[in-house]
């Protein structure tokens, strides 16, 4: 089987996975694109940094109908990432990625961790959401930086702050949206296209994060839906400690 077929078919499960959880493909796409495309910054993050955007607003359409997505709270959102991101991204240019791996695993490690402790959802999460829009600048940073866009993080923090489950999908499937487009911009004047792969891989993530979503917001209870996203947290903080050592 050729290595086209292969990315093809594996982007595709993971965009329905990522669409299910509310999230760009990216977090799942640097890794796997990383086996067949040698150069990290100018091939893999400027590729599954597009992928994450389009798969992130196919997720929200998914989202939004079935009345998931809260507008005024995702639009507010998305204008910190987007501001942010960008940052981080500039910054990988620069900086050793060992580095902020090693940030990026001790964070992602605690909201593992947290995710699987009990706590309730509030009604009234307008004080936390305040509290989001604070955690979303060091996110979308570091996230721009590593090229997997915020969700990933943002996602789990949205839930822990009292947001239900389905409806934190929803918002973070909008409010990455334009921050993945927006950390593409460093990206652009180094990036190495394949435009038939890319187009593949845009059509056939945008399917499968809108076919995921459309599971979630139908048949994935709240509850189990922050239980699998716990799983898929420890699971790729395995991978990446893996990766490390």
């Amino acid at each position: 089987m050729s290595a086209f077929i292969i990315m093809t078919v594996g982007l595709a499960i993971l965009a329905v996975i990522s669409g299910m959880l509310g999230l760009g493909v990216a977090f799942s796409a640097v890794p796997f694109l990383s086996l067949f495309l040698p150069d990290l910054v100018n091939q893999v993050q400027p590729l599954t940094l597009l992928l994450n955007g389009l798969t992130a607003l196919f997720a929200t359409f998914g989202f939004a109908k079935s009345g998931f997505v809260d507008w005024k709270k995702a639009i507010i959102l998305s204008v910190v990432t987007t501001l942010s991101a960008p940052i981080g991204a500039y910054l990988a240019h620069f900086i050793n990625q060992t580095y902020i791996l090693y940030i990026y695993l001790a964070v992602v490690i605690y909201l593992a961790f947290s995710l699987f402790k009990p706590f309730k959802e509030k009604e009234d999460v307008q004080e936390n959401f305040r509290l989001a829009l604070v955690f979303a600048v060091p996110i979308s940073i570091l996230a721009g930086f590593l090229g997997i866009g915020p969700g990933f993080l943002l996602m789990p923090t949205l839930i822990l702050l009292g947001f239900e489950a389905k409806r934190a999908a929803g918002i973070n499937a909008f409010a990455v949206t334009p921050p993945s487009f927006s950390a593409l911009i460093p990206h652009l004047s180094t990036a190495v296209w394949d435009m038939r792969l890319t187009v593949v891989l845009l059509i056939v993530g945008a399917a499968g994060a809108f076919l995921g979503a459309r599971i979630t917001s139908l048949y994935v209870p709240s509850n189990r839906l922050k239980q699998l996203f716990g799983v898929l947290i420890v699971i790729m903080t395995a991978y990446k400690i893996y990766t490390l050592f």
